[in-house]
């Protein structure tokens, strides 16, 4: 489970596990009507983070994220994230996996 320390009333230190991002995939392909938009986001621009270096925040696409963290990581003026890289090769390829569907579904939720 993710963990999140307060350091003081502007910081937070965010570490998140391999088991983390397999949850945030989970979550994804429950609902993925709801996070077509991120999956979309995230499969598509995960490359150009080298993978590993991925930002939530640079495309709006937290929401999965934030979830799995139960707090707002916006109400802080500074956080860090402390996830090693089998966090985000492992999101990237859950991801991946759900990026037709997800995809399919982003255009119908635009042309409806």
């Amino acid at each position: 489970m993710a963990r999140v320390d307060v350091l003081d009333e502007k910081t937070i230190k965010i570490t998140v596990a391999l088991e983390d991002a397999i949850s945030m995939v989970r979550e994804a392909s429950l609902r993925i009507d709801d996070y077509a938009s991120e999956i979309v986001t995230i499969y598509e621009k995960m490359p150009e983070f080298h993978y590993t270096y991925f930002c939530f925040y640079a495309y709006e696409s937290a929401r999965l994220f934030e979830g799995m963290l139960g707090v707002d990581p916006k109400d802080y003026t500074s956080f860090s994230l402390d996830a090693p890289d089998s966090f985000f090769y492992s999101l990237y390829g859950g991801m991946a996996g759900l990026y037709e569907e997800a995809k399919r579904r982003e255009t119908l939720t635009v042309e409806g």
